[in-house]
């Protein structure tokens, strides 16, 4: 059986690290390939692929993370009736613990594909599966000592940017101070690293990246993988919002190859949202992220292929054998039978002369955990009327000492639900100000220090001492990259589709190329919406594959005639 010495696990590590009944491993067994470890051996480093789930039948196996500095923690020893892994083995992805053989160990191996197969084969003991590697990777973000290392200042923008594309990705990290933290000293000089260079990150796999763009540090951790160019898959989604990833569930589900393109981090939106208490089926509620985090790891159990971040730049007819071509940069194209745009949204922006200065820094467009701490116990501003605003400001007063919710209208009830406007008007330490708008910005070096308001009725104008101002103003269409591509939009930007292009519910202007979710002209901006049309439209697209396929037999029946 599984021993876990790590008390992150708490109550459920029973679930997190189950012994499995011998019936359970004979039904596993024929998944998997026999595999023996000699005691000592290496079987997972931390930054490499495992091999897959290792079913253990004897022996024990210690499953360990590093500590920094060259010490290693153990998580877990495993025994007869464990397996070794977490959610980085449903998709092949670098391990981020390392995994050794405390004594000799007879067991057997299941690879990524295979597991798979088992979840959707073995349903009652591939939720058991399930359930076990997520709770497995939660332990390992709730432990903060897995995964890349960033080293720099507090407060800095590239650090917090670097820290939230990570969680928002779902993957452990660590964030090391480099002004007071003695590990993050000392690496620094290690490596011989000059100040002016922070950040860096120290990846598990032992590669140093300074101040890496997201895409090259999502390859350097394996979450990005080179694209196969000679593959050709049914549907390429773009965008990995709610719409996105319920397209690729429903579409992987019914056994469409799937891949999914996002240039920023699985979510979209949605995953900004610090609690959803209107969605159908959590009556408590949900973090945006959480539920993100589900339809993700979903969508990866069907077989999904996830290309992230990874940013679509134009959409073409291909001629080789595709129907469409993909360029996405770096010289990679997909090629695709069909095409499902679920770009969605981009977050609007105040029009304020220097609110570029404070971005990354002081000025939000997210209420994560990382943002609350940064102001804990502060006075801070949020900016917006919708759902979101609401949320967001709810979550902020449970760390911040005030929140100022500014609204350009005259009231809340207009565009935002009911029960978030009476949670508002119950927390003594929000304050609303409607009829109001920002007008200035002023701070230094990138810090935001004081924030100027005006009353649009009496014009009267209120200085306070603010460093966090939070945005939450909508969004417009995520619809540049489409400008050369032949996709009919609206006068707003938005996608048409439907019968005014005298095409099928939710096609575009181009024949097999969908819009769903946010990006949609006319759609319902909101997240079951974006979910139902993302499972709507999986009917549209085995529609439009059937009739390519009778073209083809037909034109192949005629060239035979």
């Amino acid at each position: 059986m599984a021993q876990p010495t790590n008390p992150i696990f708490g109550a459920r590590r029973d679930q997190a690290f189950p012994t499995l009944a011998q019936v359970d491993i004979d039904r596993m067994r024929r998944f998997g390939e026999a595999s023996a470890y000699a005691a000592g051996e290496n079987i997972v480093t931390a930054g490499d692929v495992a091999p897959g789930l290792i079913v253990v039948l004897s022996g024990r196996v210690d499953i360990t993370q590093d500590g920094g500095l060259g010490r290693r923690e153990t998580i877990v020893t495993h025994g007869p009736g464990s397996f070794v892994g977490e959610l980085a083995q449903l998709s092949a992805r670098p391990s981020l613990v390392n995994a050794q053989a405390a004594e000799p160990v007879e067991a057997f191996v299941i690879a990524s594909q295979r597991l798979r197969d088992l979840m959707v084969q073995e349903a009652n003991l591939g939720e058991r599966i399930m359930r076990a590697l997520i709770l497995r990777r939660v332990g390992l973000l709730e432990s903060a000592t897995s995964g890349p290392i960033i080293v720099g200042p507090v407060g800095n923008a590239d650090v917090l940017r670097l820290q939230g594309f990570l969680a928002r990705s779902g993957q452990p990290h660590r964030v090391l101070d480099s002004d007071g933290d003695p590990c993050a000293k000392t690496l620094v000089e290690r490596f011989e690293v000059d100040p002016h260079h922070l950040p860096i990150v120290l990846c598990p796999n032992g590669r140093l990246l300074l101040n890496p763009g997201e895409k090259d540090l999502a390859r350097c951790i394996g979450l990005l993988r080179p694209i196969d160019a000679e593959k050709l898959y049914d549907v390429a989604i773009v965008g990995a919002g709610p719409a996105g990833l319920a397209a690729a569930v429903y579409a992987a589900s019914e056994g469409l190859s799937t891949i999914v393109l996002d240039c920023r981090a699985f979510g979209g939106q949605a995953g900004a949202s610090s609690r959803i208490e209107n969605y159908l089926g959590f009556p408590t509620g949900i973090s945006g992220m959480a539920l993100m985090a589900r339809a993700y790891n979903q969508a990866q159990k069907f077989g999904v292929e996830m290309v992230i971040p990874d940013e679509a730049k134009l959409l073409s007819t291909a001629t080789d054998g595709a129907r469409y071509r993909l360029d996405v940069g770096d010289g990679e194209t997909v090629r695709t039978r069909s095409v499902v745009i679920a770009s969605g949204a981009r977050y609007r922006r105040l029009n304020i002369a220097n609110l570029a200065q404070f971005e990354g820094t002081s000025v939000h467009y997210w209420a994560s955990p990382i943002e609350g701490r940064l102001c804990a116990g502060q006075e801070v501003a949020l900016v917006g009327a919708g759902n979101s605003a609401g949320q967001a400001a709810v979550y902020l007063a449970s760390h911040a000492r005030k929140v100022a919710l500014l609204a350009r209208g005259g009231s809340l009830d207009a565009s935002m639900s009911r029960y978030l406007v009476e949670r508002i008007r119950a927390q003594p330490n929000i304050e609303v100000l409607t009829g109001t708008e920002i007008v200035a910005l002023e701070g230094d070096e990138g810090n935001l220090g004081t924030v100027r308001w005006r009353n649009r009725a009496s014009g009267a104008q209120t200085t306070r001492q603010i460093r966090h101002l939070f945005l939450f103003i909508g969004a417009d269409p995520n619809t540049d990259w489409l400008a050369n591509c032949d996709v009919a939009l609206d006068a707003k930007g938005f996608v048409r589709t439907g019968s005014d292009l005298g095409s099928t519910q939710m096609e575009t202007s181009r024949s097999g190329v969908f819009a769903i979710g946010d990006v949609r002209s006319g759609s319902v901006k909101r997240v079951a919406a974006a979910v139902g049309e993302g499972a709507q439209v999986v009917a549209a697209l085995h529609a439009y594959l059937a009739r390519g396929n009778a073209d083809a037999s037909q034109t192949a029946g005629d060239h035979d005639g």
